[in-house]
Formats: C-alpha cells, structure tokens, sequence
C-alpha cells in the first residue's frame, strides 16, 4: 500500500487504476516514444511510464532499466505519487528514504530521480512519468516543464485508449443486439403442436420466454375474446354437469 494513512483513498486510486486496464499489456509505440523524448529533452539514460500497482511497480514503457516491473518496496515512484507537482531527488544516497535501496547501493547505482505526477482528472494519482540518471544532478526549468507536459499528454493517451476500449465494448453491445433483431424478423423453428420456439441452442421454450431472453419486452397476461368465449363455454358446460 502506498498510502497506509488513508486506506480508503489508496483502494480508490487501485480502483482508479484499473479502470485503464492497462497494467500487463505489451508494449505500445506510443508510450514507448514518450519516454524516449524524456529520455531526450532531459538527457538523462533512464526513462520510466511508471504505474504503482497494489503490491508492485510495473512499467508501461522503460528505457534504460531493462525490466518491467519491481517490488513496491524498491520503488521511488511510490513516494513520488503521495505529493503534488513535480518529485526531484538530486542524489537518492542522501536521501535517508532511498540511500539504501538495492538500486542505489548496487546495479545500475542511481543517483538522481525525477517525476511527474500522470494524474486523472479526478486527481487519483496512477504513477509517474520519471527520468533518472548515473550521477547526481539538476533538471533545468524548461526540463522540468517538458516532463510535466509529457506526463499529461501520456494521461491524454491513457484516456483515448480508455474511450476506445469503451466504444468497442459498446459496437459489440449493438452488434449483438442487431444479430436478435435479424433472429426475430428471420424465421423461427416453431412446433407446430404445442407453439414452442427452438432457440439457438436448440432449447424448445414458450414464445413469452424466447421473446424474454432475446429482447427487453414485458409480458402481461390475459385472454382474447375468441379464448374467452371457448374458456366460458367449457366453464357453463362443466357447470351443467
């Protein structure tokens, strides 16, 4: 957990997260190229989308790290994400939060780090878009501007992806839909004894039930007059018996 303070508020982030469903999926282009244009604007040989997971940090897209994720308890992102604005650390041995994490005290022995928040438009923090380096150092203004709107512009690719995961979702909803349509107007195998319609999976069911399972209507009962009259008919008959 990365905010033990306020377990409700790290549950909404997780759930904030998820929603992107983007956590273990391959490598993206896109996101690729944003971290080599931090990599390049903030000369820095180490670049990191990085998403802050419940028990781990995994890796959207590296450049110099060479894995895709880590246990939470190494990661630097982590505290970056309990903060607003920009996180800057200009030498992690200094830092008595870092100084001995395996990745400072041994390979690749990073010094400095820096991230962006990528944050929602609701403000869930979901990790951070980071660029560290071999040697201790400072990011210039215009660096520190570029990292932030690259952050931005990977949420902006985030949501689009998002959107269209949801469209897709939503053209098979009416693909679907369409295909019952052209079921019902089609013609329908019906016994013609007893009236049952046989569904797809070749199950015999009353007309009001195949109608049920297939569409959004609503049945009520009730009788037509030609039922009614036969109906009353038989009553009178039975009575006279």
């Amino acid at each position: 957990m990365t905010n033990c303070n306020n377990p409700q508020a790290e549950e909404a982030r997780l759930q904030a997260l998820e929603s992107y469903q983007i956590l273990d999926t391959p490598a993206e282009k896109d996101f690729d190229d944003f971290v080599s244009l931090a990599s390049n604007i903030c000369h820095a040989p180490v670049a990191v989308i990085n998403l802050i997971d419940r028990d781990r940090q995994w890796f959207k897209a590296e450049l110099g790290l060479g894995v895709r994720e880590t246990p939470l308890d190494v990661s630097i992102c982590r505290h970056a994400i309990l903060q607003k604005g920009l996180f800057i650390v200009p030498d992690l041995t200094r830092d008595p939060r870092f100084k001995d994490n395996p990745f400072v005290t041994g390979k690749p022995h990073l010094r400095f780090y820096a991230g962006a928040l990528l944050e929602t438009k609701g403000g869930q923090a979901l990790g951070t878009l980071c660029v560290l380096d071999y040697r201790t150092r400072r990011l210039r203004d215009d660096q520190f501007h570029a990292l932030e709107i690259l952050a931005r512009q990977i949420m902006t690719a985030l949501e689009l992806r998002r959107a269209g995961r949801e469209i897709a979702a939503k053209n098979r909803e009416l693909s679907a839909a369409l295909d019952k349509i052209r079921t019902l107007e089609g013609l329908l195998p019906i016994c013609s004894q007893c009236k049952k319609i046989r569904d797809e999976d070749t199950t015999w069911m009353p007309v009001e039930t195949y109608l049920r399972k297939h569409t959004e209507a609503e049945f009520s009962h009730g009788l037509c007059p030609e039922c009614s009259k036969r109906y009353l008919d038989e009553l009178q008959q039975l009575q006279r018996v």
